[in-house]
């Protein structure tokens, strides 16, 4: 039975009862008189009720006691209906809303009762069932979009191999020159493959915070020196001139990972070796600068820059400033969500300025390390 039935019937037991009770003990007190030892003028009551206006006055007291008590059990009825059924009425759509997957809406929660109580959990369970939709939602568009990616900057290099594999099977390449040229091609774009599938991998494991890092005591001179060394190889094949600048003091530290910082310089030049502009003199420049507490690392370019719109979202997870899909701008569309997370673990910051066809300039920040000296040995 239903709590609206249940009550509706309680409140005309609680209007019945009383006036059942009234006439049935009339008559049994009727019924029982002749046995009573009880002596009844019965004149006057005859005479009470032929008295002008006493049958009325009776009548009058009966309807009016049967109106108060109708009136009471309605004013109940309104009362509780009002307060209690109907707005578990609208708890239950809510919680049919929820059970179909509408989440799309909101509870309106007044009082301290416990139905109020009840209201707010569930709107809160209601506002955590939504978000955690919409994260799932938005997780399941990312992986769509990465693998979308993926497969797409995969065919140019799958491709280019392909290609140049032919070309070797087929005697196209008949000298030790053209042969050196196809293979390294093969290699150069083999290592492209291997970075998307390097991305693809922190990728994963940046979600399930399971990055591999194995922090150790850095000297910041030597390891950018090692680092800049290695770029500047690689960048000389490529015509592209690097300066390069250490105002740092010889015996100035860090703690960092190696593996994960030298990947955050890597992919910043990297991304700013596809986005220089062609036909001209190519730079990149790496600065690393002493600020007090902090060491700040500066890599400025001279490339196509990036417009003012989409500056302050370059290292959102898959936003990239030029739409176009090419082979010389593809890319998985993490590299900078990568570098932010990694800057971010390692306890500093990550920032650009950039300025359309005259370059870009990352700002990295890393906190010095710095001895802890022990108390004692400061007395002493």
């Amino acid at each position: 039975m239903k709590l609206r039935t249940r009550m509706t019937v309680a409140f005309c037991i609680i209007l019945f009862v009383p006036i059942a009770m009234a006439v049935i003990g009339y008559y049994a007190l009727m019924y029982m008189m002749p046995y009573l030892n009880v002596t009844i003028d019965m004149d006057f009551y005859k005479k009470l009720a032929e008295m002008p206006g006493v049958e009325e006055a009776v009548k009058s007291v009966v309807v009016a006691v049967i109106f108060i008590l109708i009136s009471t059990a309605a004013i109940l009825i309104v009362w509780t209906y009002g307060s209690v059924v109907k707005r578990l009425d609208k708890l239950n759509k809510a919680v049919e809303n929820i059970r179909e997957g509408n989440l799309d809406f909101r509870i309106e929660v007044s009082g301290k009762d416990e139905i109020s109580d009840l209201s707010r959990n569930i709107e809160s369970m209601r506002k955590r069932l939504q978000v955690n939709a919409e994260e799932k939602i938005n997780t399941e568009n990312e992986q769509r979009m990465l693998i979308s990616n993926i497969a797409h900057d995969l065919k140019t290099p799958i491709t280019a191999i392909k290609g140049y594999s032919e070309g070797i099977l087929d005697g196209v390449a008949d000298s030790p020159e053209k042969q050196e040229k196809y293979i390294r091609t093969i290699y150069n774009k083999a290592n492209e493959m291997n970075t998307l599938i390097n991305e693809l991998t922190l990728y994963t494991n940046i979600d399930t915070n399971r990055i591999p890092y194995n922090f150790n005591k850095l000297n910041v001179r030597n390891y950018f020196d090692d680092c800049v060394e290695e770029l500047e190889l690689d960048l000389s094949n490529q015509n592209i001139m690097l300066s390069y600048f250490n105002h740092v003091g010889e015996d100035v530290l860090m703690i960092a990972d190696p593996e994960q910082l030298g990947r955050v310089i890597n992919n910043i030049v990297g991304n700013a070796v596809k986005y220089m502009k062609k036909g001209e003199p190519s730079f990149i420049s790496v600065r690393v600068r002493d600020v007090g507490d902090f060491v700040q690392i500066e890599i400025e370019d001279n490339g196509k820059g990036i417009p003012a719109k989409d500056l302050p979202y370059i290292f959102d997870r898959f936003y990239r400033a030029d739409s176009s899909r090419n082979s010389a701008t593809g890319g998985s569309g993490i590299g900078l969500s990568i570098v932010k997370k990694i800057m971010e673990d390692h306890g500093g910051k990550i920032w650009a300025t950039s300025k359309e066809d005259r370059g870009t300039v990352m700002y990295l920040v890393l906190r010095k390390y710095q001895e802890v000296k022990d108390e004692q040995s400061i007395d002493n």
